[in-house]
């Protein structure tokens, strides 16, 4: 997209009464965004769903006067704005009828072939809720998938803190502009995000900031993303939210099941009661409901490589399925006597070695 359609692009983001929706819908009628806020409200008039009231702000040159000087700033800073129709624009995004008209990034964000997961939860993150987010990470580096969260207290920044710390890609999506950040102890982080992946909001400099932004903010989280990942959540809160929307795109949505009585684990449990999400334990149920293949994402003779030493356990697995090749997970353990809830996730570990393979109906065979 050139620099003037650019400018009339965010011209119609700044107006009152439109949003990112009915922003396409226009430009997907009219042809681009200078023809629509040129093109006389009578015509526009015409248009299903269109009223008076959305439009009447369209041509008012002071509009435009304000997305130059955001097009300035833009270019003074090196960020990047990605336009709905562009390639760089989030695959899954682009299937949203609320998704963003147009993206604002910065940093080192690569999309092309990548495995995107959002992982949300409360700022009030447990102990625990802290081992698993960094458990769950850390056992995904393997498949080298790009986490994405929101950049706030609690779980937010666990999550992009183990992400860095597994040289995975990380991606925050932010409730304002890029002048600033929120919140302003996270600032410290900003550099080593940007080196692992960057920032993307869809928010402009003269945003108001507001509370609202953040669940604004949300669909970006969700909708950009194969599944979410609620880690804990208090009975009402704003990865609730998240995982509502996710819901409504048709997403894949976990939630970490936790004792009842533990006031953070209340909002995860109410999820899956509602089958609004299903349980996670481990990466491996990640794996397994995504379709995700170990094989296609890891270098097997450099796995092979680091991890030649097998448990017991292991190399029982190991040497049943090589006496007779492909076995189904029962049947793997009645002969390796291996308990199924710990089976399953040394399984998980002969995967991530390279060792081992899924195939479709929990059979498995050695590499």
């Amino acid at each position: 997209m050139n620099k003037k359609e650019l400018t009339y692009l965010i011209a119609l983001q700044k107006l009152p009464y439109i949003g990112d929706a009915t922003i396409k819908k226009l430009i997907d009628r009219i042809g681009s965004a200078e023809a629509v806020f040129t093109e006389k409200k009578s015509n526009l008039l015409k248009i299903d769903g269109i009223g008076l009231h959305k439009i009447k702000e369209i041509g008012n040159a002071s509009f435009y006067d304000e997305a130059e000087k955001e097009i300035q700033f833009l270019e003074q800073e090196d960020i990047q704005a990605i336009d709905y129709t562009h390639q760089d624009y989030p695959s899954l995004l682009k299937h949203c009828i609320d998704g963003p008209s147009v993206l604002f990034a910065r940093g080192n964000i690569d999309l092309k072939n990548k495995k995107i997961i959002s992982i949300v939860g409360t700022r009030r993150v447990t102990t625990q809720g802290i081992a698993f987010c960094e458990e769950l990470v850390s056992e995904l580096a393997v498949l080298n998938p790009i986490i994405v969260s929101g950049f706030a207290y609690g779980t937010d920044i666990c999550a992009h803190k183990s992400a860095m710390k597994n040289n995975l890609q990380t991606i925050a999506c932010l409730a304002h502009g890029l002048n600033q950040i929120y919140p302003k102890p996270h600032a410290k982080y900003m550099k080593d995000v940007e080196k692992n992946g960057g920032f993307i909001t869809d928010f402009l400099t003269t945003s108001d900031f507001d509370r609202n932004n953040f669940l604004k903010r949300n669909r970006i989280i969700a909708g950009m993303s194969e599944a979410t990942i609620v880690i804990e959540s208090a009975p009402k809160g704003g990865s609730l939210v998240t995982a509502d929307i996710a819901n409504s795109y048709s997403r894949e949505v976990f939630a970490v099941p936790g004792r009842p009585s533990d006031s953070m684990s209340k909002g995860c449990l109410n999820l899956i009661k509602k089958n609004q999400a299903r349980p996670i334990t481990g990466a491996a149920d990640l794996i397994y409901h995504l379709g995700w293949d170990l094989e296609e994402e890891t270098d097997k003779a450099l796995q092979t490589q680091l991890f030649v030493n097998f448990t017991e356990d292991e190399e029982n697995i190991v040497n049943s399925l090589k006496t007779e090749n492909k076995q189904h997970i029962d049947e793997l353990a009645i002969k390796t006597s291996i308990p199924s809830y710990k089976l399953a996730s040394l399984l998980l570990d002969l995967e991530m070695k390279g060792v081992i393979r899924p195939l479709p109906g929990k059979i498995f065979e050695v590499v």
